[in-house]
């Protein structure tokens, strides 16, 4: 039986594999292969961090040193990162649009335009990061892709630029769920993306989606709330908690 492998993962500017070594467990244990990177620069920029995404990706599937060669499908590949490689993460994509998903977290690139990215990306944002903020990265990044993309934006509350170095239930539960969704391409996580299991979800400041998305909620626990829709936006709604169904999945 052969295993689809979760990202190659790759840290932050100035960071290790150790600040991205708790995804490997956590996302191991629902069958993916992992491999978290450290880039050959601590200093190298998005585009090289893009690069060596995708050199680890090339290793675990076709050198033959590789233990885990014979248990990755090479057809059900992603790439996940943290700041610059995150912003890798999104270059990669747009590099390989043959990957299967992308997560890129917190992410940091000089590029805002990337209509062009045609894999699957879930972006997940903090809302109080001051190294690369969700008006300046995040969000940009989101918008620029296409709208028929499958693509969701997932902020954060009260989160700073370093909550991916940490283990996060939130980071990890809509981690599995896309990967699952869009590598296995396993619709039963769809319920996990849309509808009532979303309810009280008080970790999450904003969040969008489109494509698969049927449902459009209110989310987050401040006054004025982000949303979710199918293709397009849904007015703001003043609620407080948790999430509120504006409408109904099909």
């Amino acid at each position: 039986m052969r295993c689809s492998p979760q990202p190659s993962t790759a840290p932050g500017f100035t960071a290790s594999q150790s600040s991205m070594s708790w995804y490997g467990p956590r996302l191991a244990s629902q069958g993916f292969v992992v491999f978290t990177i450290d880039t050959n620069g601590r200093f190298d920029q998005p585009g090289s961090r893009a690069d060596q995404l995708l050199a680890a990706l090339d290793y675990l599937t076709d050198d033959s040193t590789s233990s885990v060669r014979n248990r990755i499908d090479p057809n059900r590949l992603a790439v996940m990162g943290h700041s610059m490689g995150g912003g890798g993460s999104i270059e990669a994509s747009d590099d390989r649009p043959s990957l299967k998903a992308s997560i890129p977290l917190t992410p940091w690139h000089g590029t805002k335009n990337w209509g062009d990215v045609e894999v699957p990306t879930l972006i997940v944002g903090a809302e109080n990061d001051s190294v690369a903020s969700v008006s300046s990265h995040a969000i940009p990044f989101y918008n620029s892709m296409s709208s028929s993309l499958d693509k969701a934006y997932l902020e954060l509350d009260g989160a700073s630029h370093f909550a991916p170095n940490s283990s996060n239930t939130t980071i990890a539960s809509y981690s599995i769920s896309w990967l699952k969704r869009f590598v296995d391409n396993d619709t039963r996580y769809d319920q996990f993306l849309c509808g009532p299991n979303h309810t009280a979800d008080s970790d999450i400041s904003d969040g969008r989606a489109t494509s698969f998305w049927g449902t459009a909620y209110a989310v987050g626990t401040q006054d004025n709330l982000g949303s979710v829709s199918y293709f397009n936006y849904v007015s703001l709604q003043q609620v407080s908690g948790g999430w509120t169904e504006v409408t109904s999945c099909p």
